[in-house]
This record gives structure tokens, C-alpha cells and sequence, in this order.
């Protein structure tokens, strides 16, 4: 039996790895932007809605697990773009250690 990670088409969607790019801000701090890079297949997968407060006012994270081929150089600074929709990516991680797959614990980027 297989299941949906090993079976084949499970990543159908394209995503495009977004790079961050830092400038210093003169305060001692910095002001990120990104750029485009590399295109991946992945498979996205709803987890839920967290509700928060910001600022006085609740607001709502949209939660995703994306599951990526194994990629050794993603961390919690880059975001995956598919299509208008952003991802935030809060952890990353090679689940059973094998090298053969990256899943990502993503937040939804609301404009």
C-alpha cells in the first residue's frame, strides 16, 4: 500500500522558493525583502486555522504542511510562493531522516 508521500504525483504543484534578501536599516537592524529562486514540486496540505491576538485585534493564521524533495538549505527566513497565494516558513525538517523528503510547516501570508 502506498501512502501520499511516496506515491507517484503526489507533488503536482509548482512552487517557487523565495530567497531573503537583507539590507542593514541603519538602526541596527535589517529590512528583508525577497527574491525569487529556485521552482520545486511540492504537495500542500491544509492543517487548520490558528486565531490570535495582534494588537489588540484577533486575527486568523492559516496553517499548511508543504512537502518538498529533500532540500538541505531551507530555513524559517524563506517563503514559498504558488501562484498569488505566500507561505511563510515557520520550521523544516527530514522526517525520518532518510534524505528523501522536506516537509514544511508553513503560515499562510494574507496581503
Amino acid at each position: 500500500m502506498r501512502t501520499e508521500r511516496t506515491r507517484i504525483g503526489a507533488r503536482r504543484r509548482l512552487f517557487t522558493l523565495d530567497l531573503p534578501q537583507e539590507t542593514p536599516d541603519g538602526f541596527g537592524g535589517v529590512v528583508r525583502s525577497f527574491q525569487p529562486g529556485p521552482r520545486v514540486w511540492g504537495a500542500i496540505e491544509a492543517l487548520g486555522l490558528d486565531e490570535r491576538e495582534r494588537a489588540g485585534r484577533p486575527e486568523e493564521a492559516v496553517t499548511h504542511r508543504v512537502r518538498l524533495r529533500h532540500r538541505a538549505d531551507l530555513d524559517g527566513r524563506m517563503r514559498l510562493t504558488l501562484g498569488a497565494r505566500r507561505f511563510a516558513v515557520r520550521a523544516a525538517t527530514d522526517p525520518d531522516g532518510t534524505g528523501r523528503e522536506t516537509v514544511c510547516l508553513c503560515e499562510e501570508i494574507k496581503p
